[in-house]
């Protein structure tokens, strides 16, 4: 007799296929039903992310549900419409494919008729994969020929910086961009001061003071004021492209030649007093850099005990009577080295105390058990006060769900009598479905949740073991290696309001613990870069936080 083959069913579908494309959830779900119906397959569960691309696995909460579950052996096999419902990139989709297959969990896809089970099925996934992964990107190409077409015609692309508004016409190709008067008050306050001679922080100061913000409503910082000198869109020229592929390599991108044309919106600014700016910007881009003495183990970490920001390396220079040069170096406030002293305080501490204070805190808890025993009773007292919240949260947006589908289920009943304009029926339709997909994956993230809640408890000898292999590195690693392992480990460094430090929040998973707090090569025959630890420890198969 043949064994009952278990299916997980998963279904995916992002706001602007569904809008452009009418791809429907419901459509694949009954699509994939009638499958196993036919083939007698059994339905072990359903995994449906709605409104989400697929370009990447962020956010993407049943994707990651079904992972686990595949490791729980729940299904023996998950099947979906099409391939590119799983992942747009071709190595994505090998990565999930894999970690599948590594818990003997086949592969299949309805629409391309193939799974994984076979070598042919597997040559076919690759192969429909890179094609899938070509179509994707020949449509990315294709936006952005268009959107530098449209640069190069002088019109602007997506957002409007600080001083303009876009004025919509009739048809999206009427709209223009026009000034908003008091925001292009602040954007000429700005290359004034600059040409003045006045420095970013300064300016950002004096913004902040003034109660100006940025086009977001934020204050403003050094970052926001340099932004708006170096944009030529205010002496009414249109820049784009000087960064290719932003979602994945940042300001790495930077194209050598951008697009520069001049635009059809109107100038803020006027050409003298943005080329005194650029001669300016030009003169102090080639001046040194300041650069500080010591080496900053805790740089973001700290948090200052004002307003919560990462507090940044500074020092101060003094003089002795004797004529003698004193360097002191400080943690102090990022925000108030950035936006000036309206937004904060420089609330600086010693730089030696505050490293000296949190590797005490560490070596303090290996030597006395009873921070430890604390540390192990008030996580596993949070993690059992977080399930309650977590629960009753979800039982309220199951509530809303429900309503939802009664809602939707009382118009198709209209629908079918005709007793209402259908148009209207269709809006209202849609409207549901945009907030049903909102509640969905809000239950799918608080499921997540829970699970990782509802854990084993935690050990007190994980926990002594995990923070004496810290202490023992951070004994016996050169600067380098201390600084990447305090910054893979540590989360935040919390200062009371002495400024002194009140606790240490460390943050374990399985692949810091794996790569770095496992066994390794000793010290007395370390290659370079690596990390020195003695002995076994026992492994850690859930992420944790601490704090001492």
């Amino acid at each position: 007799m043949n064994q009952l083959i278990r299916v997980a069913i998963y279904a995916r579908v992002s706001t602007e296929e569904q809008a452009e494309h009418g791809y429907s959830i419901d459509a694949q779900l009954d699509t994939l039903r009638k499958y196993c119906e036919l083939y007698g397959r059994e339905i072990a569960g359903e995994y449906v992310d709605r409104g989400v691309s697929g370009k990447s696995m962020k956010g993407r909460y049943e994707l990651q549900r079904l992972l686990l579950d595949a490791e729980d052996k729940k299904f023996d096999e998950v099947i979906v419409w099409k391939f590119n419902r799983m992942a747009r990139k071709n190595i994505d989709l090998l990565h999930i494919v894999d970690q599948l297959e590594k818990n003997n969990v086949a592969f299949r896809s309805f629409s391309e008729n193939f799974d994984t089970t076979t070598s042919m099925g597997r040559f076919a996934l690759q192969m429909m994969g890179a094609v899938g992964e070509l179509e994707r990107n020949t449509i990315v190409d294709n936006v952005k020929m268009g959107h530098k077409q449209r640069a190069k015609s002088g019109k602007h692309n997506g957002k409007v910086p600080l001083g303009y508004r876009i004025s919509k016409g009739e048809r999206e190709r009427d709209s223009e961009i026009i000034i908003v008067e008091e925001e292009a008050v602040v954007v000429r306050y700005i290359y004034e001061q600059y040409a003045a001679g006045h420095g970013l922080k300064a300016i950002a100061n004096a913004l902040n003071h003034r109660g100006s913000t940025t086009k977001s409503g934020k204050p403003f910082s050094i970052c926001a004021v340099r932004d708006i000198l170096d944009n030529p869109m205010f002496v009414g020229k249109i820049r784009y492209n000087r960064y290719e592929n932003w979602a994945e390599r940042r300001r790495k991108g930077k194209t050598i030649e951008p697009i520069l044309v001049e635009g059809h919106h109107p100038a803020i600014v006027s050409d003298e007093l943005w080329e005194k700016v650029q001669l300016l910007r030009q003169k102090k881009s080639a001046m040194p850099k300041k650069r500080f003495e010591g080496e900053y183990l805790l740089t973001g970490l700290i948090r200052c005990p004002e307003c919560g920001a990462a507090m940044t390396a500074s020092r101060t220079v003094n003089r002795t009577k004797d004529g003698t040069k004193v360097v002191r170096m400080y943690y102090s406030c990022g925000r108030f080295r950035s936006q000036g002293s309206s937004v904060c305080h420089a609330n600086s501490v010693r730089k030696d105390e505050a490293e000296q204070a949190v590797t005490d805190r560490i070596r303090q808890a290996i030597e006395n058990p009873d921070i430890i025993k604390k540390v192990v009773q008030s996580v596993n007292e949070r993690r059992t006060g977080r399930i309650k919240p977590l629960q009753d949260e979800l039982a309220v947006v199951q509530s809303r769900i429900d309503r939802l589908e009664e809602k939707k289920r009382k118009y198709l009943d209209f629908y079918e009598m005709d007793e209402m304009d259908r148009d209207m029926i269709a809006g209202r339709m849609n409207d549901l479905n945009r907030e049903l997909d909102v509640e969905l994956t809000r239950r799918s993230k608080l499921q997540l949740e829970l699970r990782g809640d509802q854990a084993e408890p935690v050990s007190y000898d994980l926990v002594r073991s995990l923070v004496g292999r810290l202490d023992a590195l951070l004994r016996r690693s050169p600067f380098p290696q201390r600084k990447t392992l305090l910054h893979l480990v540590v989360k935040r460094i919390t200062l009371d309001d002495r400024k002194r430090i009140d606790s240490v929040e460390l943050a374990f998973n399985e692949e810091t613990e794996k790569h770095f707090l496992s066994l390794a090569p000793s010290a007395d025959n370390i290659a370079e870069g690596a990390f020195p630890f003695e002995g076994k420890a026992a492994r850690l198969t859930q992420n944790l936080t601490i704090a001492i």
